[in-house]
């Protein structure tokens, strides 16, 4: 064969093998992951994930904001692939022993989670059996967040148990911040619904209401939920979930980079730039 058509030869078949690598990861599918667009620690974890299922393993994501109960039916049904913000065992334990059956815990990624009324450090508040000798400095409010959420119902029933005269008002968590802030300008008395991980323990002194009675429970954890087709749909991606898993800190730089303005993706590009051996560990390399 003569070299000019040796070359032609090896051109034609280096197109042919980019277009078949092309095609195969054409072929991979979306993957669906649901998350609570107002929980900090929600967003974090699920945008680090998504550049990592992105970018190393080649799948396109689409990550869908729900609420917390339609995360988990989407996931039971399969609408939604994975979930990475199930708060159990108490916060979302009523999702997970009804549809138990049809979603598989891949495993903890946040451990230490906890929910429960929030105040600022100087208020004079150690329990939330205080509340009821205070209820005029509080305005007789409690400031949650979105309805539905674990930690709302939670704190319907604290107000029940502890015999508060107190109104929960839904708000976001968002609206609960801006409120949490204003308050705290102003030297105020504030009670909010509220949860570690969060950004807003960076920011400002907070501290958790003693809960004697055990409404919220004790110490959480954050588990990675997928419904059970996913490990065939895609064994990277379940496996990856597997192995996600924050160290104490971690997932803090990436919750304040995001509340001062960065965008998800560039916060959670940001952080796994800076921790490359974390992907590796992650990814089982």
């Amino acid at each position: 064969m003569n070299p000019l058509r040796k070359l032609c030869y090896l051109a034609l078949t280096l197109t042919c093998l980019a277009g078949s690598g092309a095609a195969i990861a054409e072929s991979k599918p979306v993957i669906k992951i649901g998350y609570v667009e107002g929980w900090s620690d929600s967003v974090a974890t699920t945008y680090v994930a998504a550049q990592i299922i992105r970018q190393d393993l080649g799948y396109e994501v689409k990550l869908i904001p729900v609420s917390a109960g339609l995360m988990w039916q989407g996931v039971a049904r399969g609408d939604l692939d994975a979930t990475m913000s199930a708060w159990l065992p108490a916060t979302q334990g009523a999702y997970y022993e009804k549809l138990k059956d049809k979603v598989v815990n891949l495993g903890v990624n946040f451990a230490g989670a906890r929910i429960g009324l929030i105040v600022p450090a100087y208020v004079n508040a150690a329990s939330i059996a205080d509340l009821t000798a205070q209820k005029a400095a509080f305005d007789g409010r409690i400031v949650g967040i979105d309805a539905g959420a674990g930690v709302m119902t939670k704190t319907e029933l604290a107000i029940k148990e502890y015999g508060l005269d107190y109104k929960l008002l839904p708000s976001s968590g968002s609206g609960m911040a801006a409120e949490l802030e204003r308050s705290i300008r102003n030297n105020k008395a504030i009670a909010v619904t509220g949860w570690v991980p969060h950004w807003m323990f960076a920011k400002w002194k907070l501290k958790f209401l003693d809960d004697p009675k055990k409404v919220y429970g004790e110490a959480e954890h954050v588990d990675n939920i997928a419904n059970p087709g996913l490990a065939a749909k895609a064994k990277p991606v379940n496996d990856l979930l597997k192995h996600f898993s924050w160290e104490p800190g971690e997932i803090d730089s990436v919750m304040l980079a995001i509340e001062s303005g960065a965008k998800p993706e560039a916060a959670a590009r940001q952080w796994l730039d800076a921790h490359p051996q974390r992907v590796s560990q992650w990814l089982q390399k």
